[in-house]
């Protein structure tokens, strides 16, 4: 059976990270992890993190980095990820202001691609990691996800498919990695459960958001805990050529972080990965 490596997105054990990055990069690498995508540097230096990543035996595979932050300095942010040697930028989230159905969503896309030719020129594919935000509607009828994909050229911008979201958002998660088969080289594997409609998902995130009325549940979970089709998920991702896959992991209810990873690298061991 074909499998592909493994890494774990750094802000699912963000704490540990914060507080010793080289003994959490060593940490993920005995839970059997093959690389890590990163969420900020921790206040230390390009030249340390990639010595702490290297060190533990694991890839820099990929990094989030906020889109504001890649706005304000696009050759300095991304000259950072270059030397710490990450193969991909993901714009990872947008704020409320800048999300579609806002006035800066057009304007934002084109955005995206002027980050997207910054990392080509610097050798790193720029992704775009989804929530279920983009799953609205444009004028056109088409998700605002779809749009995003259509109007950027694939060589400048692909996808980096968060399962989770998507599912939330009413879609199939296997379906939608295999709508972008050669545009989704990272592929992000992410559980949870939900009951009714619930109002607090976003607060799960870190986000600030208004108070609202709740009708149901969701909470995060480790892979294989929750309500999605992993292997049919695994499946479309090497169908669809990718080449890596992503464990994260927002929050953790009743265990620690690391234990919630853990969890995870071994319920994939258990389908072969």
């Amino acid at each position: 059976m074909k499998t592909l490596p493994v890494a774990v997105q750094v802000y699912s054990v963000r704490d540990d990270a914060a507080s010793d990055f080289a003994g959490a990069m060593k940490k993920l690498k005995e839970i059997g992890y093959d690389g890590v995508e990163l969420a900020g540097l921790y206040g230390l230096s390009p030249a340390q993190i990639k010595a702490a990543i290297a060190e533990a035996g694991l890839v820099a595979v990929s990094a989030h980095v906020p889109f504001q932050e890649l706005v304000a300095d696009m050759e300095g942010v991304v000259s950072q990820y270059e030397e710490i040697g990450v193969k991909f930028i993901a714009i990872p989230y947008l704020m409320e202001e800048d999300r579609p159905g806002g006035e800066k969503f057009e304007g934002n896309v084109k955005l995206f691609e002027e980050i997207a030719k910054v990392c080509k020129a610097h050798g790193i594919q720029t992704l775009y990691h989804n929530h279920d935000f983009e799953f609205a509607k444009m004028s056109d009828g088409r998700y605002a996800l779809d749009y995003i994909y259509d109007t950027i050229p694939a060589d400048l911008l692909q996808t980096e498919i968060d399962t989770c979201w998507v599912n939330v958002a009413g879609e199939d998660p296997a379906a939608y990695i295999r709508k972008y088969t050669g545009r989704s080289p990272v592929v992000h594997l992410k559980d949870f459960h939900k009951e009714g409609k619930p109002a607090n998902m976003y607060q799960l995130i870190g986000t600030d958001v208004e108070e609202q009325e709740s009708h149901g549940t969701f909470e995060f979970r480790p892979v294989g805990s929750g309500m999605q089709n992993f292997p049919a998920i695994l499946e479309a991702s090497i169908d669809a050529g990718a080449q890596w896959v992503v464990v994260e992991q927002d929050q953790s209810i009743g265990r620690t972080p690391m234990e919630a990873v853990t969890m995870s690298r071994e319920y994939l061991k258990s389908l072969g990965w």
